[in-house]
């Protein structure tokens, strides 16, 4: 297909890769970094350094980017909060539309939340995503997109013909099936399975565990409830023709999501969730009183109270508190007074 072109102007392919090459120099200059420190132990050329390059390359990236998505998970989990609330004013302003505008908006000041809060770690998430899809991809195929790999294109070759499980280079895709059913489309099957596995578990935990009953109905709700089914079959479709190289990167990035989503979802529940009663159930269990803490925060150690003594009083007792006890005592006798002199004697 030739490339679109405007007199004066770069083609858009070139356009867009002269827009994204700061990422670009970036994500080639880590795995270039990562396949260096594996080469000692399995070789240069072999899939595994390649391999655990990608994971290596998966976990830093996705690291850097932990703040953006604490942030977008929280934004999103607000909004989520806030529809039972939007839903009234919907019904209560369903015949004045600038009236439900303003109400709305005034309804997230006062709540402190921005609507586009959630929007804003996605967008700027997507940059570094497209370029990580395009490194490995155009490296897989053969085409060298970042300064370190430009420069080193016996580096790309290698990544190209780098083979795992004997046969499948890291390169090869589930089609063509040219060469009918074999070991690359057992491979290649079998990581598409997982990357859409993943993607589907990562947005039901979300949903089944850190959102309220109120938030699960409506609009928004039914929007989510089909993109929860949408995205792994739009995955899973255009996986058949993702290397396998950018299948394990993507497999390993949902992976760390849920890991993610776990960690968050455990320790700062949103209210009225399972896991803000999960989180209720823990605190008290290890002698924490969750309601002087929000979670997040460290909780105060949990008052204890002296148990009361609700044993029966002895006889014995009753009778010394009353007076009455009637036992003969032992009296003890007092040794006798000496004088000086016996006593140096």
């Amino acid at each position: 297909m030739p490339l679109l072109t405007t007199p004066g102007l770069l083609p858009m392919e070139g356009f867009w890769d002269t827009l994204m090459s700061p990422l670009y120099w970036a994500v080639s200059g880590l795995l270039v970094l990562a396949h260096y420190l594996f080469s000692p132990l399995f070789g240069t050329d072999s899939g595994i350094t390649w391999t655990l390059a990608i994971l290596l390359l998966t976990v830093i990236i996705r690291t850097a980017l932990i703040p953006l998505f604490v942030r977008q998970i929280r934004s999103s989990r607000n909004m989520q909060v806030l529809q039972p609330k939007v839903r009234e004013l919907q019904k209560k302003y369903a015949h004045d539309r600038e009236k439900l505008g303003q109400e709305t908006m005034k309804l997230y000041k006062d709540e402190g939340v921005n609507p586009m809060a959630s929007c804003f770690p996605i967008l700027l998430q997507m940059p570094i995503f497209f370029a990580l899809f395009n490194v490995l991809n155009g490296a897989a195929r053969g085409q060298a997109r970042g300064t370190f790999l430009v420069d080193r294109p016996e580096l790309v070759t290698s990544m190209a013909n780098a083979k795992i499980f004997g046969s499948v280079r890291i390169a090869d895709t589930f089609l063509p099936l040219s060469n009918g059913f074999g070991m690359i489309q057992v491979v290649a099957l079998i990581l598409i399975l997982a990357m859409v596995a993943t993607t589907f578990i990562s947005q039901k935990q979300l949903m089944a565990k850190n959102m309220p009953p109120e938030a699960m109905t409506g609009p928004m709700a039914q929007q989510q409830k089909m993109m929860l089914y949408i995205f792994p079959v739009v995955f899973g479709i255009g996986g058949v023709s993702f290397p396998i190289g950018l299948l394990i990167y993507w497999t390993a990035s949902n992976v760390w999501t849920m890991g993610q989503q776990f960690y968050v979802i455990r320790n700062s529940p949103t209210p009225g969730t399972p896991a803000y009663e999960a989180w209720e159930a823990r605190m008290v269990a290890k002698g924490y009183d969750p309601t002087t803490v929000k979670p997040g925060q460290k909780p105060q150690k949990r008052r204890t109270v002296a148990a009361e003594d609700t044993s029966e009083p002895t006889n014995a007792e009753l009778a010394a508190e009353n007076g009455t006890d009637d036992r003969p005592r032992i009296q003890r006798q007092q040794p006798r007074r000496q004088t000086r002199a016996n006593r140096k004697k």
